[in-house]
C-alpha cells in the first residue's frame, strides 16, 4: 500500500460556487480523476489512493454542494456537475486522464468526457449506468413516481436507496453508514441533483461521447437486461467486491480494476 500525501485545493467557479478537490502523485503520471456519488463525498476514494501505483496521479472532486465544496447556483445538472470536475482538472493542468465516477458519479463521468473530449481518454463507472429504472430518460409521469418519495418522505427514500443497493450479507452497520451521510446531504442541492439525474438523457449523452466506457457492476445488481440494451457502446464488468459501496468496501480490489484499465 502506497503512503500518499494528498494536498487539499480549491478552484472558484462562476455563481458562487467553490470546487474542494486533493491531489496526490507526479504530475507525469497517468492521471485518475475520481467522482463521487450523490450525498457522498472525495474521501470515498482515500483509500483506493493508497493502493495505485506511486506514479499515478489522483485527482478526487467534491462536487457542488457535496463534502467541502460549497455553490449557490441554481442548476444541478450531470453537465453543470461535469464543469466542476472540470475546474478541478483544468487548475491542475491535465491534458490527459481517465474519469472514474460512482454512481451519480458515473453519470457525471460521461458528461465530462462530452465537455472535455480531448482530455478525457476513458470513462469508468463503478455500479452505475445500469439501472433500467433511470436510463434512458424516464417520461414525465415515470420521473414524477421516481421522485416524489423523496418529497414525501427525504429520509425514508434515501433510506430505500441504500438497501436497494445492497447484498443480502451487506453489513446493517455499513448501510446505517450510508444512510447517515447520504441523507445529510445539503438542500436543496441533494433533492435538486436527484432531480437532475432523473432527468439526464444518457442516451443523448452516449450518442455524443467517443471515449470507451466501462462499467464495473455489482454482479448481485446487474441485469442482462440492462446488457442487452448498451453492450454496444459500453462494457460491463460484473464484480463480486461488495454492494453499491463497493469501491468503500473492497478499495484493493477496485484499485486494481482501474489500474488494469489504465495499464490497457
Amino acid at each position: 500500500m502506497t503512503n500518499r500525501i494528498a494536498a487539499s485545493r480549491e478552484v472558484q467557479r462562476a455563481d458562487h460556487t467553490t470546487i474542494h478537490y486533493t491531489i496526490s502523485g507526479p504530475a507525469d503520471g497517468p492521471t485518475l480523476a475520481f467522482i463521487h456519488g450523490w450525498g457522498c463525498n472525495r474521501n470515498d476514494f482515500d483509500a483506493i489512493a493508497g493502493f495505485l501505483p506511486e506514479n499515478y496521479r489522483v485527482l478526487a472532486v467534491d462536487l457542488g454542494e457535496h463534502g467541502d465544496s460549497r455553490s449557490t447556483r441554481d442548476v444541478w445538472t450531470m453537465e453543470e456537475f461535469a464543469h466542476d470536475v472540470k475546474a478541478a482538472l483544468e487548475a491542475e493542468s491535465v491534458d490527459d486522464c481517465v474519469v472514474v465516477g460512482h454512481s451519480l458519479g458515473g453519470a457525471v463521468a460521461v458528461e465530462a468526457g462530452r465537455i472535455l473530449p480531448d482530455v478525457v481518454s476513458h470513462v469508468v463507472a463503478l455500479d452505475a449506468l445500469h439501472y433500467l429504472a433511470l436510463f434512458p430518460a424516464p417520461d414525465e409521469q415515470l420521473a414524477k413516481t421516481l421522485l416524489q418519495p423523496f418529497h414525501d418522505d427525504f429520509p425514508a427514500a434515501v433510506r430505500g436507496l441504500v438497501e436497494g443497493g445492497s447484498l443480502e450479507d451487506t453489513d446493517p452497520v455499513l448501510k446505517d453508514a450510508y444512510f447517515e451521510k447520504m441523507s445529510a446531504v445539503r438542500q436543496p442541492a441533494g433533492l435538486r441533483s436527484i432531480e437532475g439525474l432523473v432527468h439526464w438523457d444518457m442516451d443523448a449523452a452516449l450518442r455524443e461521447v467517443k471515449q470507451p466506457i466501462t462499467v464495473f457492476a455489482v454482479r448481485a445488481i446487474l441485469t442482462q437486461e440492462a446488457i442487452d440494451r448498451y453492450d454496444d457502446r459500453i462494457r460491463f464488468v460484473p464484480v463480486d467486491l461488495g454492494s453499491h459501496h463497493f469501491h468503500v468496501e473492497s478499495p484493493e480490489g477496485t484499485a486494481k480494476l482501474l489500474a488494469d484499465v489504465v495499464s490497457a
